[in-house]
């Protein structure tokens, strides 16, 4: 069985991050199975998320300072010059695609069959037919028309969701996997340099996962056990990797 992965956010940035991956990951997961009625959840949440707060700024100036960092690193002897190069392609790229937008979603805001459904998809079994005959309509239209209509109400959100798929990656290769041991079903790290994201692998034989707490400085990890859901009193080998 694969190793199980866990991750932390240590602030609220990486946080939205996350979760806005997370939608994306359902996203291209919906797009391609014959269950299409799941689609208009993380569609509808990516709109509200959207709605609340504006990620693109956030995301231009994680952009620009990436960019500042790689392009510093370029002229290091230890470098990766291709792949450094690669990476200030792919962010200059996405950050002229955000640039070039409005604000997002706002075609979504404008299309009169994803309103209606969307007042009505957060109630309990609101997908009845009788309550949205217009989805039930849209259901039944060839598979690959119906692929074709979701690629377009997502595409506005693509550049937005490329960027923090890149940015998280960054992320996480800042820090590579170590090897720790628990004491007692706890683990505590401190940090001399800030930290953005805490990732745990555990071996899912052993039983038990971990609920992880911080700040940018210091983290703790506390291992439960799955059958009682109390917290484990064994010692646990797991990986550690602590990105900045």
């Amino acid at each position: 069985m694969t190793d199980l992965i866990y991750e932390q956010p240590l602030n609220e940035k990486i946080r939205s991050y996350l979760r806005l991956e997370y939608l994306s990951d359902q996203l291209i997961l919906n797009q391609h199975n014959d269950y299409q009625h799941r689609c208009f959840y993380p569609l509808f949440s990516l709109c509200e998320l959207s709605e609340r707060c504006d990620y693109r700024g956030d995301v231009i100036k994680d952009i620009d300072r990436q960019l500042q960092l790689l392009h510093a690193w370029k002229s290091s002897p230890q470098a990766n010059s291709e792949q450094i190069l690669g990476l200030i392609d792919s962010l200059t790229t996405i950050r002229e695609s955000l640039n070039a937008q409005g604000r997002i979603g706002i075609e979504l805001k404008q299309d009169r069959f994803l309103q209606a459904l969307r007042q009505r998809f957060s109630m309990p079994g609101a997908c009845c037919n009788f309550d949205l005959p217009q989805l039930h309509y849209w259901l039944a239209q060839p598979f690959a028309q119906r692929c074709q209509d979701y690629q377009r109400w997502t595409q506005p959100f693509q550049p937005l969701l490329n960027a923090i798929s890149l940015l998280l990656q960054l992320t996480r290769d800042t820090a590579e996997f170590n090897t720790m041991q628990s004491t007692a079903g706890f683990y505590q790290g401190v940090s001399d340099i800030p930290l953005s994201l805490i990732r745990v692998k555990v071996e899912p034989e052993q039983g038990c996962y971990p609920t992880i707490s911080g700040h940018r400085n210091r983290y703790a990890i506390h291992f439960v056990d799955f059958e009682s859901q109390k917290h484990s009193d064994k010692s646990v080998c797991f990986q550690l990797a602590a990105c900045r």
